[in-house]
């Protein structure tokens, strides 16, 4: 069987196995079934060539002949590191996610099937087969928000899946555009890439607006993004590993590969999503550093960094987008091990008010040690994850646009100030009331396995880089001779 249906396949069997079996063994086949997906991505990975920019694996059945669509999988340099880091992040959450005890069935077996969606996100190479993927993420999130979030989860939940919803409406637009733009009706990526790219700019700078709000929303972009907070402040802290870690992935995920589509409308609106990059930047860095809510503090700083992933796209330059790959899974583990610290520690304090912690050093050393790392590589310090995606970034933007650049430097200097103050407040100070028991072995060995991957990341990042390199090649040299 092709290893790619292979590795989609495994956390949907995890999940009718969840359905079929008691419900105090839920837990721990879903532990078995995200750790087998993780390491069969792995096994992906090792059958990844990294001298190759096309698609590897390529999988693909005709679907509906009649409508040029296709059942098609295959991963490039673009698509592999965020197929890992969904099946990390995935395991990640399932073992901290232990506390559940009541309706556990309804709990996992969403959050196997979100696994299978954002796999089949990352894998389509049709573009009908990746917005049925993108679509199917939306229930399981719907439910396990409303169902297991906080007081205010009904109101969460709804404006997810409203804007989402509204945000697809655009998506599916822009697709039925471009679809009857070619002279040979498909969805393929590839022959539609080919395709569109004979059309006239404005053409398709009207489609790239749809795929721009479609993807937006997601990503999120100012002003897309005002179901964010309110979303990662009423999920449970491990929805929030995957919402932050992975989810908004898919949208900078989807612009690469708009970019990719429509080479001339992105030249044109460059300097357009630079401002917005800009925008993000700091807009979510100076909402972050009013935040008491430590959910709602890294929820804004993810709008944050993810202008930072705007703005490396932005650039259209080898570096830039470079960056822009790297801080995506930079982002994915650094939030992921942020909500898994403060979700423990909101199950143990039942606060998430930063006022009232301090000395976590003294109750609790191995949280200390975890926050620690986690805001630091969120900073981008050198021998973090975080500081190798930003410094990309920063060159491309250097090259592309001088001095401009600079404001990418206030964006972290506001980013530093936070998390040095949330690092102060938290970790010294008189000792709070508060019991802080240590981490369980499965939370433990979760947060121990982000922390290893943000430091070997950061210091050791040439493995990454070579295999995303060849296909960022690619994408650079489409714009390579525009103005």
């Amino acid at each position: 069987m092709p290893p790619l249906l292979i590795l989609l396949l495994l956390p949907t069997a995890g999940a009718l196995l969840v359905a079929l079996l008691p419900a105090r063994l839920a837990h721990r086949v879903a532990t078995t079934a995200t750790l087998a997906t993780l390491l069969w991505s792995g096994w992906v990975a090792s059958l990844f060539s990294d001298t190759i920019a096309q698609l590897q694996l390529l999988e693909k059945i005709v679907w509906r002949p009649r409508l040029g669509s296709h059942f098609a999988l295959g991963v490039d340099g673009l698509s592999l590191p965020l197929l890992l880091l969904a099946t990390l992040l995935t395991l990640v959450a399932v073992l901290a996610s232990g506390h559940v005890r009541t309706r556990v069935k309804g709990y996992f077996i969403p959050m196997l099937l979100l696994e299978a969606a954002m796999i089949g996100v990352f894998a389509a190479q049709d573009w009908s087969l990746f917005y049925i993927f993108w679509e199917l993420t939306l229930l399981p999130l719907f439910f396990l928000i409303n169902n297991y979030g906080g007081a205010q989860r009904n109101r969460a939940a709804l404006n997810f899946l409203l804007y989402t919803m509204g945000g697809s409406v655009f998506l599916l637009l822009a697709l039925l555009l471009a679809y009857d733009a070619l002279p040979e009706h498909t969805f393929l990526m590839t022959a539609m890439a080919e395709g569109l790219r004979g059309l006239s700019q404005e053409k398709q700078i009207l489609i790239f607006l749809g795929f721009f709000i479609g993807f937006g929303v997601k990503m999120p972009v100012f002003p897309l993004h005002g179901w964010l907070p309110l979303a990662h402040v009423e999920a449970p802290a491990p929805v929030s590993i995957l919402l932050s870690g992975v989810l908004l992935k898919m949208g900078s995920y989807g612009l690469l590969r708009t970019a990719m589509l429509l080479p001339d409308a992105v030249s044109a609106l460059q300097g357009g999503l630079a401002a917005l990059a800009m925008i993000n930047l700091l807009h979510g860095g100076v909402l972050a550093w009013r935040q008491i809510d430590l959910k709602g503090m890294i929820a804004y700083s993810s709008v944050s960094h993810m202008g930072v992933v705007l703005l490396g796209i932005a650039t259209l330059e080898k570096t830039g987008l470079t960056g822009a790959v790297l801080q995506m899974v930079s982002h994915g583990l650094t939030a992921g091990a942020l909500f898994l610290v403060i979700g423990l520690l909101y199950e143990r304090t039942h606060t998430r008010d930063i006022r009232e912690y301090g000395s976590l050093t003294v109750q609790s050393p191995q949280f200390a040690f975890f926050t620690v790392v986690a805001f630091v590589a969120s900073v981008g310090v050198p021998g973090t994850s975080g500081f190798i995606a930003e410094l990309h970034v920063l060159i491309g933007g250097l090259q592309r646009w001088g001095a401009w650049s600079a404001l990418m430097s206030v964006g972290m200097l506001v980013s530093a100030a936070y998390a040095v103050r949330t690092i102060g407040v938290l970790c010294t100070g008189p000792a709070c009331p508060l019991t802080i028991d240590p981490p369980k072995r499965p939370e433990w060995i979760a947060a121990a396995l982000l922390t290893l991957i943000i430091v070997l990341v950061g210091l050791a990042p040439a493995p990454l880089i070579g295999k995303i390199s060849a296909t960022i090649d690619h994408v650079g040299g489409l714009f390579a001779h525009r103005p």
